[in-house]
């Protein structure tokens, strides 16, 4: 799919909500690098924290990371990689801090992980939401995230948005614990309908062989796995509507709560990779385009406010 342009994934003025992607294919390959991994040392809760100090003491940073292609995973060659784990390291190195350090985990279990010392960061494109803000704090989001559709060639249904899948009755597919699942409930999709399976790949096999007519995914993913399918394609990305109004995600790191030092400073250095343009270049060859790039914060996303 050609990447998107113009005003069709311009959102400004759109509310943000909470929704979370799932954990796609790589957490069974990355399992075996977490043992041996021992905790990190507790945090001191006074003073905004020390655990920048004792970072660039120790040279190396644990990154909590769930085996999600293309946020953060372990590729076939046992190299880190993914969106957040590049970016990690292009901001701990500006932050003293050399090495970066995968602790792979499922998913739902990158704040109990981080709370109970078992990584330094959630490095895990994980969507900001006020549920998530009452646990951890979060760094300003590094991406924005649009919904797409796998069809096939041609979308013969005519798919454009949860409205039209549910109005035209198409067998829908979405991935385990995906944001998409809430999403076409809300438009109302019957959830007890809806075909899960374990991600976008399945995803695309499942719309291939008609087992389906859309399979649904956030932008960057449908856009990747669509590029060598002879037999379908993605549709152009749209916000979802939560509460009758159109919404976007946007994916940050996490932090421990005392650990607002290390969150400001890496906040400083975010933001200058953004302005430099430097912030897409680490992502691109993730799939990201401009359209993912964002001016976002934490606080509107944990308060759930609008952009004006």
């Amino acid at each position: 799919m050609a990447p998107p342009h113009g005003n069709d994934t311009d959102i400004s003025g759109y509310e943000f909500r909470h929704s979370r992607r799932a954990v796609l294919a790589g957490v069974a390959a990355v399992g075996a690098l977490a043992a041996g991994c021992t905790r990190v040392a507790t945090a001191s809760p006074s003073n905004g924290g020390d655990l920048l100090q004792r970072l660039r003491a120790q040279g190396v940073v644990r990154l909590g990371i769930a085996g999600e292609i293309p946020f953060g995973y372990i590729d076939r060659n046992g190299r880190l990689t993914g969106e957040a784990p590049k970016l990690a390291e292009a901001v701990f190195k500006r932050l003293g801090v050399g090495q970066v350090q995968p602790v792979p985990t499922e998913f739902g279990s990158l704040i109990p992980g981080l709370n109970s010392q078992q990584f330094d960061v959630v490095a895990a494109g994980m969507y900001v939401t006020p549920e998530r803000c009452a646990q951890v704090i979060f760094a300003d989001p590094d991406y924005q995230m649009l919904d797409s559709f796998v069809v096939r060639k041609g979308n013969p249904k005519g798919l454009r948005d949860y409205r039209d899948v549910v109005a035209k009755k198409a067998k829908f597919a979405t991935g385990t614990g995906y944001a998409q699942i809430q999403h076409a409930v809300e438009a109302g999709y019957k959830q007890s309908d809806i075909l899960i399976v374990p991600d976008q790949v399945a995803g695309l096999n499942a719309v291939e062989a008609g087992r389906v007519d859309v399979f649904a995914g956030t932008a960057v993913t449908v856009r990747e796995v669509v590029k060598k399918s002879a037999k379908a394609e993605g549709t152009r990305p749209f916000a979802p509507l939560v509460g009758g109004k159109p919404a976007i995600d946007g994916g940050a790191f996490a932090f421990r709560s005392a650990e607002t030092r290390l969150r400001d400073a890496f906040n400083v250095e975010l933001r200058k990779l953004k302005k430099s343009g430097e912030l897409l270049r680490i992502l691109r060859p993730f799939g990201f385009t401009q359209a993912e790039m964002t001016d976002l914060t934490a606080k509107e996303l944990c308060g759930g406010g609008k952009r004006g």
